[in-house]
């Protein structure tokens, strides 16, 4: 919410009753698809997908893994509803659910890779990856969600401009291989095509890197 150090007693019982609220009517879900990985003049393919995963980040990404896990996670349109009936009471209780239902689908992704990861075999493996990261553009949404067949599994999908819809949702890919991994590209933030320009950032809201 851009609070510095720990909020004021007004701004926790907001947080503390909007909380309850999203936990009540989120409704968490995702998809995965364990693929082939092969790297190619054209671009990295993986299997099942009609279009290569382009640019040197994903790339590197993924430089020495065999395999891959294509997902995509959502906390439902329970969320994008929330926050619309906040907006209409209030604006301070709309930007906390908006923060809430932004962290619960982060914690979505760190359920879903634990679950996956318990039956698929990964030896060692690269962390998320989502389209938009670095160069690898924002348009293999489209190609990525029809590969997963997000829209009829968990009813996620991709606006003309590449927005996913349910809003709070991620898409992400993660390498697997059999051999020790030298992980030199970036993560989190500095994986951001914003990150030069984000505020939160740059008043201390993020301890990402």
């Amino acid at each position: 919410m851009g609070v510095k150090g720990s909020p004021d007693e007004n701004i926790s019982e907001i947080l503390d009753r909007c909380e309850e609220e999203v936990r009540k009517k989120l409704r968490p879900n995702y998809v995965y698809r364990e693929t082939a990985v092969k790297v190619t003049d054209e671009g990295v393919w993986l299997s099942g997908m009609t279009v290569p995963l382009t640019g040197e980040d994903i790339r590197r990404h993924l430089q020495g893994c065999t395999r891959a896990v294509a997902f995509a996670a959502t906390v439902s349109g329970e969320a994008d509803k929330l926050i619309r009936q906040a907006e209409v009471r209030n604006m301070a209780e709309a930007l906390a659910v908006d923060c809430l239902c932004s962290a619960a689908i982060e914690q979505v992704c760190n359920k879903a890779e634990e679950e996956i990861f318990s039956t698929v075999s990964a030896p060692y493996r690269t962390w998320r990856f989502s389209p938009g990261y670095g160069d690898l553009p924002i348009t293999v949404q489209k190609p990525l969600l029809t590969m997963l067949n997000a829209q009829r599994r968990i009813g996620l999908t991709v606006t003309e401009s590449c927005l996913l819809i349910p809003s709070k949702s991620v898409t992400a890919i993660i390498g697997i291989s059999d051999q020790p991994l030298h992980l030199e590209g970036k993560s989190g933030c500095a994986s951001c095509n914003m990150a030069d320009r984000c505020q939160f950032r740059h008043n201390g809201g993020c301890g990402k890197k």
